[in-house]
């Protein structure tokens, strides 16, 4: 929770994950016959949702994790929430910050991550440290540098609540606040958090026109020799492939991305592949925000490769200087016809 706050993992809270651990098991978690079965809507030329068998979606469970995602009772200061850092207005990112603040005032090193689609991906936050929707729920709330919350404390503070044990009851069919049933209230969710109702969505639907200069944009876009995007943020549903890659922003690497996760030298400078759906309102951009504009961006892809053992093989053959700044431009006007105004203005998702 750029981060889902989620940018800055830490290994040994994140890939549990990974691990089945016992005390996140305990308490029940399925839905009871009294919740009522939450249906999604999707989006023309999106699969089915994957949803765990453990964890079905009812509208008293995500009504339950939107109230958790604000609640700064899961912070060890009690002032700090999920929704501190990932703003509905910025397609959930921090908006405009390089690297968020925690509770103490330290900043992280990784650009807080947006928050949409996530029920499509497998893997969460920049060095893909967390397998499942519900598992990355416990990194920015566990991390001293983020949320920095004793999960002992967390469960306690929200058992005495006046309000929570009825509302997990609800949800879930106990009122014994449970650290599993928190990861999956939230997870349900964010779920919900689906963005596909852009310009380029209605385009395809025939429902408006895009100007020259995107449709020229979308044509460099899908170019091999040009833009060559597609073959990362694959021109589909979620414009990624959700894959880790080393995409050249270094030789030598000060943050070595997937490794430190694997700890494999052949992932080293490999990060996830972002959605580029939103991507006009989720500036800074890369895993340590350092490009401040998508023209940066597209000129670092134009001319700033950098070459190490492990690049993106689809960024060996590209050409330096093959972009005009005309290219730039369109690819960019391209880019912003991604930006979903219904995703970031829904109601359903306001505090």
């Amino acid at each position: 929770m750029k981060k889902v706050i989620f940018g800055l993992s830490v290994a040994a809270v994140i890939y549990a994950g990974c691990k089945k651990d016992p005390s996140l098991t305990e308490t029940p978690g399925g839905s009871t016959a009294s919740a009522t079965p939450y249906t999604i809507v999707y989006p023309n030329g999106f699969s089915a949702m994957p949803i765990p068998a453990d964890n079905p979606m009812t509208v008293e469970g995500v009504a339950l994790g939107k109230r958790l995602f604000f609640e700064p009772l899961l912070s060890g200061n009690n002032q700090m929430s999920c929704g501190t850092c990932h703003h509905q207005e910025a397609a959930f990112v921090d908006a405009g910050k390089q690297f968020s603040e925690g509770i103490t005032g330290e900043k992280g090193t990784r650009n807080a991550m947006p928050l949409f689609n996530l029920g499509w991906a497998k893997k969460f936050f920049w060095d893909g440290g967390a397998i499942g929707l519900e598992n990355q729920v416990l990194g920015p709330i566990t991390n001293p540098v983020e949320m920095h919350e004793d999960l002992n404390v967390a469960v306690a503070e929200l058992q005495a609540h006046p309000e929570y044990p009825a509302l997990f009851r609800k949800a879930f069919g106990t009122d014994k606040v449970s650290t599993a049933l928190i990861m999956k209230a939230i997870a349900q969710f964010e779920r919900t958090l689906i963005s596909g109702n852009s310009k380029f969505d209605q385009w395809q639907r025939g429902q408006v026109a895009l100007t020259v200069e995107e449709l020229r944009g979308y044509e460099l876009f899908t170019n091999m020799e040009k833009g060559d995007c597609n073959h990362c943020h694959v021109v589909s549903s979620q414009f990624t492939d959700y894959e880790l890659r080393n995409n050249g922003l270094d030789s030598i690497f000060t943050d070595e991305g997937a490794e430190k996760i694997t700890l494999n030298p052949l992932d080293k400078g490999k990060f996830k592949t972002p959605s580029l759906r939103n991507v006009e309102l989720t500036a800074p951009y890369m895993h340590d925000g350092r490009f401040a504009t998508l023209e940066e961006v597209v000129d670092h892809y134009n001319t700033g490769i950098k070459h190490s053992t492990t690049l993106d093989p689809n960024l060996q053959h590209l050409a330096p200087g093959r972009l005009s700044q005309q290219d730039v431009n369109d690819l960019v006007a391209f880019m912003k016809t991604l930006t979903d105004h219904d995703f970031i203005n829904d109601p359903r998702f306001k505090q």
